[in-house]
């Protein structure tokens, strides 16, 4: 009996959050969407020792970033921790994350794909952290 009137609330919780339709995104209040949140974390190690400072930086922001999403973004100085199986120890790097809150659509992952390309290929980094959810905003 538990168990049925769950799954009937399930129901008409869902069938209701469909129903309302209208410009609100299920989950979201009245002044936001529902957008993607993407997070890139950008180390700035090569070969162990710092190697994309500042000017490399922001270089790289202006040419490869900004005009992919010239609506903003936040950047923010963090520090990069990774199993390192070659020294069997923690690796540790100065890094940079970018927060971007956009659509989600085709164009922004392959903006995305690029901009990790133009690093990797950039810097000699083997990795750039990619992390990619759903949230609710207003910008």
């Amino acid at each position: 009996m538990r168990t049925s009137l769950v799954l009937c609330a399930l129901i008409a919780i869902s069938l209701w959050g469909s129903a309302s339709g209208g410009t609100e995104a299920a989950g979201c209040i009245a002044s936001q969407q529902r957008m993607q949140q993407i997070e890139l974390m950008f180390g700035r190690n090569i070969g162990g020792r710092l190697g994309v400072g500042e000017a490399a930086w922001s270089r790289f922001l202006a040419r490869e970033i900004t005009p992919r999403f010239p609506d903003g973004f936040t950047v923010l100085d963090a520090a990069g921790q990774w199993r390192d199986n070659e020294r069997s120890r923690p690796g540790r790097e100065r890094s940079k994350l970018v927060i971007i809150v956009t659509a989600d659509d085709a164009s922004v992952r392959d903006k995305i794909d690029t901009i990790v390309i133009a690093y990797k290929r950039q810097f000699r980094q083997r990795s750039v952290g990619v992390i990619s959810h759903e949230v609710c905003a207003a910008l």
